[in-house]
């Protein structure tokens, strides 16, 4: 029996209070208890707005927010990562760009994710009206569990009398005014204007050649799928056929604009976000993508940041077919041959000569896809990923000199300068950094930027997509860069102690009422863990299909990360349906540990349910 199984599912677990140091948002300056909120079904979403998981989750969830309006109350409890992301301003705007229409605590620094135990970005906690968690979920993939929990929780409520219904504390904030609104990439058309990606009004907006003056609006600005709607866009690549293809994040798609007609067709996607054993190859319109992030032309194809899934994938449109290029769908930073490497949220690219520039932004990285030679003469589709700057998912800050000592933070955007060099859009620091190959130094180009995503040269300057700023700043390029103070960082999560030797890891995992784990084609689960560094686990290490795995810590090695990754497929429980629906579950932990004598001897990592 699987142990990770056996969790009962209503434990009596009252949930602790909600606390936030920086208040509430998107209540009309209201702050709110659990007290307050009794008689409602509360869903608490621990998100950060630089996580790509936590993203598709409020997709997820709003279908139930909208049928249940007048029973469940969602609750954003954001929890940072980076230290941009602990501003109080940087979650409003956040808030504002994700079209998040719920409360949303601001709790930067995650007292509230503490109580709660919380392990991972996104998890999702479900507290009955009495004000007991009865569920907890993490990663993708619930909406449908959460769905139908909450209309058991209606029922059994409603006949006990403890369900109170009614409008819900959320409160619009005011509109703004500003013909852009969380712009994302840009591109200069040949033309000499501008054509900017729009994210938050999910429109295509194109400028003059000052970049200020708007020429014309592409999209209903209504986020949607059809020939004329998007559903936040992001990156733009010009083909050389003169047309324009557009990352449509949000629709897991690619869509071609011809700028001279102003037509939208799809050219790769389906609309519905890819998930582990979905195809990775086939006809561009019937493979399913994961949030498109950027897109560029280089060596005959369209190269795609599939941030969703931390990989790289191409569509050629001589053949129409999409294909994953490099990246394994593991979240991390490894270099190597492209199907072996390691990416996290790529949403940069930028294509200059045998290099493609990326982006990594998770890893706070400057990478690179570079063509090797093939195991055949005259194989040129084999390619190898190589790291500039950036070392992992949890080291960050704002330090220039020798590339392997310097620090970005979730950089957005890469732009090749003309002496070969790469400007990088520093996102959280709010800058503007340049990588030199030549030298291996890193510098300052400007700081003061808010959120730059995107630049793009115009003659000898360069346009900056200024995202939270709502507009395109031109910069004159220096000779000499600006020198800053170095700053490092280090993800701000307390390390869990552990024991010397061997250490339990159970991933807690209860398929949702009317479900059963799909072991119809083999076995429904999967499970594969890693450390950074390698060196810290001498024995676990690797891919299995139980849910449960002894980890051996290695002598002499007393502090790191365990990544951790966990799928489970369920299906609905009945034997008369002939094609049962089915669910994929997924999740990726980075757990910091410090092995200690009289450390925890057991880790549970909770998917979805309650840990006994």
């Amino acid at each position: 029996m699987n142990p990770a199984a056996s969790a009962p599912r209503r434990a009596r677990v009252r949930a602790p209070e909600l606390i936030g140091k920086g208040g509430w948002l998107n209540t009309g300056d209201t702050s709110y208890t659990l007290a307050d909120l009794r008689g409602r079904i509360v869903i608490l979403d621990f998100w950060t707005f630089c996580c790509i998981n936590c993203l598709h989750v409020l997709d997820e969830l709003r279908e139930l927010e909208e049928k249940h309006r007048d029973t469940v109350v969602i609750i954003g409890v954001h929890s940072p990562k980076f230290v941009h992301e602990a501003e109080h301003q940087a979650v409003v705007d956040a808030v504002e760009r994700y079209e998040v229409h719920h409360p949303v605590l601001d709790d930067p620094e995650l007292a509230t994710w503490k109580q709660y135990a919380v392990r991972a970005w996104p998890t999702l906690v479900v507290i009955d009206p009495e004000g007991y968690i009865v569920a907890q979920h993490a990663g993708e993939g619930h909406a449908h569990a959460i769905a139908r929990l909450v209309e058991e929780l209606e029922a059994e409520h409603a006949a006990k009398g403890t369900l109170r219904r009614g409008d819900g504390p959320y409160v619009a904030p005011a509109p703004v005014a500003t013909d852009l609104r969380f712009p994302g990439k840009a591109l200069v058309l040949p033309s000499g204007n501008v054509l900017v990606s729009d994210s938050t009004r999910h429109q295509l907006v194109e400028l003059a050649a000052d970049g200020e003056s708007v020429v014309r609006r592409i999209g209903s600005g209504e986020r949607g799928f059809g020939p004329d709607a998007f559903s936040e866009p992001q990156g733009l690549a010009l083909l050389p056929d003169g047309r324009v293809v557009v990352a449509d994040t949000v629709n897991h798609a690619l869509r071609v604009l011809d700028p001279a007609t102003g037509a939208v067709e799809t050219v790769a996607g389906t609309g519905r976000q890819w998930w582990q054993g979905s195809p990775t190859a086939g006809p561009a319109r019937e493979v399913d993508l994961s949030s498109p992030w950027d897109v560029a032309w280089w060596r005959g194809r369209v190269w795609i940041a599939m941030a969703g899934v931390h990989q790289l994938w191409t569509w050629d449109p001589r053949s129409d077919t999409v294909a994953v290029a490099a990246g394994t769908t593991n979240e991390g930073l490894v270099d190597g041959p492209a199907a072996e490497a390691w990416f996290a949220q790529p949403s940069g690219l930028a294509a200059a000569g045998d290099r493609l520039w990326i982006a990594d932004s998770e890893t706070s990285a400057l990478r690179w896809v570079e063509p090797v030679a093939g195991e055949s003469e005259g194989d040129t589709d084999a390619y190898a990923i190589r790291t500039a700057v950036g070392s992992g998912l949890f080291d960050f800050g704002h330090r220039d000199g020798a590339a392997d000592q310097a620090l970005l933070q979730h950089p957005l955007g890469v732009t090749v300068l003309p002496d070969g060099s790469v400007a990088v859009c520093d996102t959280y620091n709010h800058a503007l950094r340049r990588y030199d190959p030549a030298t291996g130094e890193v510098s300052t180009l400007a700081t003061d930027l808010r959120e730059p995503s995107d630049a793009v040269l115009v003659g000898e300057d360069i346009l900056v997509v200024e995202s939270a700023r709502h507009r395109l700043t031109r910069l004159r390029l220096p000779e000499e860069a600006v020198r800053v103070e170095s700053v490092a960082h280090r993800t701000q999560r307390a390390a869990t102690e552990v024991g010397p030797g061997t250490l339990r890891l159970e991933v807690v995992f209860r398929a949702p009422t009317g479900q059963k784990l799909d072991d119809r084609y083999g076995p429904s689960t999967r499970l594969q863990v890693s450390s950074t560094p390698p060196e810290l686990l001498a024995g676990g290490a690797g891919q299995g299909t139980d849910l449960f795995r002894d980890l051996v810590f290695a002598e002499g090695v007393t502090e790191g990360v365990l990544h951790v990754s966990a799928m489970a497929a369920s299906c609905d429980d009945d034997p008369s349906n002939e094609y049962p629906a089915c669910h994929m579950h997924q999740q990726d932990w980075g757990v910091p540990v410090r092995v200690v004598e009289g450390g925890a001897a057991r880790l549970p990592l909770v998917l979805a349910g309650l840990d006994a």
